[in-house]
C-alpha cells in the first residue's frame, strides 16, 4: 500500500464555529467518499485556515465525524493580499493503492477557484 496525499479546500460564508464544523465536515466527507477511504486509511491531516477565521479549530470537525485516532494539526495560512477569504484547506496523508493520477482532490464551492486544474 502506498502513501498518498490528497488536497482539498472550502470557503466559509461566515466565521462561526457551527458553520465551520458543517463545511469542514462536508469537505472531509467528500474527500473520503470520492477516494473510497475509511478512517483506517488516514495517516494524518493538516488543516490550514486563513487569518480571518477565529471561531474554532478546523480539526474539531474531523473529531466530530469520528476521526479520533488520526494525528491532526491546524495552522494559519499566509496573509496574502487579495487571497480568497475564509478558506480552510486540508492536506491528508493516506494509504491507498490508487495511483497518484487517480487521487481525487476536492475543492468545494468558491474554493474551486483555487485549483481549477484539479478541482471537480
Amino acid at each position: 500500500m502506498a502513501v498518498r496525499a490528497v488536497r482539498g479546500a472550502v470557503q466559509l460564508d461566515r466565521d462561526e464555529a457551527g458553520h465551520m464544523d458543517e463545511q469542514v465536515g462536508a469537505l472531509l466527507t467528500a474527500v473520503m467518499e470520492r477516494n473510497s477511504l475509511s478512517a483506517d486509511d488516514l495517516i494524518s491531516i493538516w488543516f490550514t485556515a486563513t487569518p480571518d477565521l477565529h471561531s474554532d479549530f478546523p480539526a474539531a470537525a474531523a473529531r466530530k465525524l469520528g476521526i479520533v485516532d488520526v494525528p491532526l494539526i491546524c495552522a494559519q495560512e499566509l496573509d496574502i493580499q487579495g487571497a480568497l477569504p475564509r478558506v480552510v484547506r486540508i492536506l491528508a496523508h493516506i494509504e491507498s493503492d490508487r495511483p497518484r493520477s487517480e487521487i481525487n482532490h476536492v475543492y468545494l464551492g468558491a474554493a474551486a477557484a483555487l485549483r481549477k486544474d484539479i478541482a471537480q
